[in-house]
């Protein structure tokens, strides 16, 4: 599966936003990620503070995965250094992610967060295809 997370929000910020696209580079929706602290070149310990970091720019395999917590067919993204059950999932405010993006239809209009978050999973059948 390959999918595009464009950040839109530049580092410094407190919540990170984002556009998730897929292969054909069409939007399937906004994302919300906590706060970019990465740092080049320096190890992710050195940087990360612990359901408070966005995870870092990379490539990574995206699996559908069966959670616990949000059930099957669950974003599941593998092998961020540093990071462990990485799971794209609905919420509304980087209080929702724990280092995780969430997905939404729309940004917030107060820019606080992302908006219509259940919603993405009624239409995501444009993931499996």
């Amino acid at each position: 599966m390959e999918l595009l997370l464009q950040r839109i929000t530049p580092p410094g910020h407190p919540r990170t936003f984002g556009k998730l696209l897929a292969a054909d580079e069409h939007q399937l929706c906004y994302t919300l990620e906590d706060e970019v602290r990465e740092v080049p070149d320096v190890p992710v310990a050195d940087w990360k503070i612990k359901g408070a970091t966005a995870i870092p720019a990379g490539r990574y395999r995206v699996t559908l995965e069966f959670s616990g917590r949000f059930g099957a067919d669950t974003l599941t993204i593998n092998d961020v250094p540093g990071f462990q059950y990485i799971r794209m999932h609905a919420g509304n405010t980087e209080k929702d992610t724990e280092g995780c993006p969430l997905l939404g239809m729309e940004i917030d209009p107060h820019g606080i967060g992302v908006a219509i978050s259940k919603a993405f999973y009624e239409v995501r059948g444009d993931i499996h295809s």
